[in-house]
């Protein structure tokens, strides 16, 4: 809320909408910003890989035995052909990290919605009911959190096989735990305000008190911690990929171009092979991680109010 002088001294009070704040108080916020224009560029770059591949010629999987290895058969640096260099196969690294970034944005999205869905209903009803409902729920989730992650993925890679779908199959199963205990917690402060029990004394069933009165009051966790899952489903598929359980090679993973490079130290004499992919997986999770607090901030009634800039006095 700002005030506007009129001619006789009088303010008048100019009323700002709650999104007009948000993103007043996001725009001044110069790491966010740098975040989400990181964000939108890889977003840009993934879904330009195709155009990329176009560009430089080069298939993701195609190996260039002739020009994409040296003499001795060690990967080629950046150059005017390879930008990003090679691997130890001759295959074009920056095509493959376009691709790569396609399954891990892919990855990230997917995963981190169903997550979120999956903990946000878990979550609204044991914290709704309580009781035993909520005593069952909530061991569930204990269960779960208590599951070795990386035990289970190798037992489902050995039944069913590495893919894309099982990546997020697991991470799915082993995220949605963090959202459903942050909104059981949240529903079970807000089931005694006054404007549910408003709701019960008019007649409204469980389910219309869940969807319209307590569910819009839960916006603000659901948008910053979903937006925080996204980093971490990123991580948890780069860790499975490099494990040899995530998406099936040679399709490009970031996680599997870290392999690659690992394999028989090959990084020693490549270092590209560790720095392009780490630095992009790097700086993909930071600024996730940087945007989700940045709404946090933002999207917090209890911040301080965004005050205008005071313009400097002309001498």
């Amino acid at each position: 809320m700002t005030t506007a002088p009129l001619p006789g001294n009088a303010p008048i009070v100019v009323q700002r909408g709650a999104l007009a704040l948000t993103l007043r108080r996001l725009l001044r916020d110069q790491a966010s910003m740098a975040a989400v224009l990181f964000i939108v560029l890889l977003v840009v770059f993934a879904a330009a890989a195709p155009l990329v591949e176009t560009w430089a010629g080069h298939s993701p999987i195609e190996q260039f035995r002739e020009t994409g290895l040296s003499a001795m058969g060690l990967p080629v640096a950046p150059n005017g052909e390879f930008l990003l260099g090679t691997d130890q196969l001759g295959r074009d690294v920056l095509v493959r990290l376009a691709y790569g970034a396609r399954v891990s944005l892919l990855v990230g999205v997917v995963a981190s919605l169903a997550a979120a869905l999956i903990g946000i209903t878990i979550g609204v009803i044991a914290g709704f009911f309580g009781g035993w409902i909520d005593t069952v729920l909530s061991r569930t989730m204990d269960l779960v959190m208590s599951v070795p992650f990386l035990l289970c993925a190798l037992a489902l890679v050995s039944v069913f096989g590495p893919s894309l779908a099982l990546s997020i199959g697991v991470i799915v199963f082993f995220s949605w735990t963090t959202m459903g205990r942050v909104i059981r917690g949240q529903v079970i402060s807000l089931r005694e305000r006054d404007f549910v029990q408003a709701s019960r004394s008019l007649g409204a069933g469980p389910l219309s008190i869940m969807l319209i009165d307590i569910l819009p009051n839960l916006s603000v966790p659901i948008i910053v911690y979903t937006t925080m899952m996204i980093p971490s489903s990123i991580v948890f598929e780069a860790t499975l990929s490099f494990l040899g359980l995530g998406i099936v090679p040679p399709a490009p993973s970031w996680g599997g171009m870290l392999a690659d490079a690992a394999a028989n130290s090959i990084y020693l004499v490549a270092w590209w092979l560790v720095i392009v992919p780490g630095t992009v997986l790097l700086l993909t999770t930071l600024s996730f991680n940087i945007l989700g607090d940045g709404l946090r901030d933002a999207l917090d009634p209890k911040a301080r109010p965004v005050r205008p800039r005071r313009k400097r006095a002309k001498p």
